[in-house]
């Protein structure tokens, strides 16, 4: 499938519906757990479990791709977030693959809403960590290398992920909006599009557009999120290739 309001020659290769259902992007939560605004979605219950309308998880799922897929041919910052454990390989695999930001451990409070100060330690850290690379670090004592070390450790493993953004993203993707909540909420406070899996317990107010699906089972989470991958990549190549942008205009 390919979106008309898509430039370039972006294809986006959807999931079939069956596709969907061997992937076990169907199942929601039981009923008694779920957001009565997820309603819209739902195809009816299976032994008390909500189950996805997977013609509308398709459909959604191609709307986020080509919204994602536009922001990365325009070259915009795409924050992908989630500390849920079955999906930080394969979103630390789409920041590298994509030259995007991501946050795969602990959300820092104020990251996006504290912006100016976050600022601040992320260029700490950058400093501390180019003073490691260059050896500049040796003009220390022994003891204070050490502790320098704890510090761009710790810093490492908070920052490491957005290390590249210059200034506030231009949308933020997450995988579970229950669990990294508090991210879903800053991007909410200053109208940041918000973009992700939204399961039968989330709120999709929350989302500028979201995909109805199963965001626990790893087979759900690895299509979906590779389906985004593939078409951003795809929207990548066709942005850096002069050659099919001429032919497609």
């Amino acid at each position: 499938l390919r979106s008309p309001a898509l430039p370039h020659d972006v294809i986006v290769q959807t999931p079939t519906e069956k596709e969907l259902l061997v992937a076990a992007c169907h199942f929601g939560h039981p009923r008694p757990k779920w957001n009565p605004k997820m309603a819209a979605y739902i195809y009816g219950t299976h032994k008390g479990i909500h189950i996805f309308d997977l013609s509308k998880t398709r459909e959604h799922l191609q709307l986020v791709c080509d919204a994602l897929a536009r922001l990365q041919t325009e070259g915009k910052t795409v924050l992908f977030v989630s500390t849920k454990q079955q999906s930080i390989p394969l979103i630390e695999h789409m920041g590298e693959v994509l030259g995007q930001p991501v946050v795969t451990k602990k959300w820092i409070p104020g990251l996006l809403t504290n912006w100016p100060t976050l600022k601040r330690r992320l260029q700490y850290y950058l400093d501390l960590r180019r003073s490691f690379q260059t050896g500049e670090v040796t003009k220390y004592t022994k003891k204070e290398q050490t502790e320098l070390r704890k510090k761009l450790t710790k810093l490492d493993s908070a920052l490491s992920g957005v290390s590249s953004m210059n200034g506030l993203p231009q949308a933020l993707f997450v995988v579970d909006a229950v669990r990294d909540n508090v991210a879903v909420k800053e991007a909410n406070k200053l109208g940041i599009p918000v973009y992700g899996i939204c399961d039968s317990n989330a709120d999709p107010d929350e989302f500028t557009a979201c995909i109805p699906a199963n965001d626990d089972a790893v087979k759900s989470i690895v299509l979906l999120l590779q389906t985004v991958e593939n078409a951003m990549t795809e929207a990548k190549s066709a942005k850096a290739d002069p050659a099919r942008e001429k032919a497609a205009a």
